[in-house]
């Protein structure tokens, strides 16, 4: 899931200075569809890893002035997941 957040945050793979930051928004990113109700969090379904990476892209940096196009795909992602039996079952 790193590497795939990495590549959407446009940060090349090599480039390990942001690994710690990135790989701590995508255990928030969980933690945070779990706290929805969302429990099927397997990242190879392309759902998941959207939210996934939509919760990086939302937070990752402090001049990010797209954060909060972000922000609303992942909630409105978040949203229909938690309403979904196959995730939250």
């Amino acid at each position: 899931m790193l590497k795939s957040c990495k590549k959407a945050l446009r940060i090349s793979s090599s480039n390990v200075a942001f690994d710690d930051e990135i790989q701590d928004l995508i255990i928030a990113a969980k933690r945070d569809l779990n706290i929805t109700g969302i429990i099927n969090i397997e990242e190879k379904d392309p759902l998941i890893k959207q939210a996934i990476i939509m919760y990086c892209k939302a937070n990752f940096g402090l001049d990010n002035k797209d954060s909060e196009k972000y922000k609303n795909t992942y909630e409105i992602l978040k949203n229909r997941l938690s309403l979904c039996g196959e995730y939250i079952e």
